[in-house]
């Protein structure tokens, strides 16, 4: 029952550490190449808006990612399983 919760966190932490392969100044430097395609000027307040939306967007995708492998682990200890054909919760 806990290895397979382990393997799980195990290949999770795994496949996060494989998706930081950029600094922080190779991600800022991304951020302002992506708002300069879209037409923002550096130094205005839509440049900056432009940013701080990236972030965001970034900072709410890390949040839904952490909140699904919360819910996928939660699953794994207490989530259902069958017996005698039919669903059972462990509590």
């Amino acid at each position: 029952m806990r290895l397979p919760l382990l393997l799980t966190l195990l290949a999770t932490l795994a496949g996060l550490s494989a998706c930081q392969t950029m600094t922080p100044e190779e991600r800022r430097a991304a951020d302002e190449q992506r708002c300069l395609s879209y037409g923002f000027r550096r130094g205005t307040d839509g440049f900056a808006t432009c940013l701080q939306r990236i972030d965001l967007d970034r900072r709410a995708e890390s949040r839904a990612a952490s909140a699904e492998l919360m819910h996928s682990m939660a699953w794994d200890l207490n989530g259902p399983y069958v017996y005698r054909d039919h669903w059972r919760y462990h509590h």
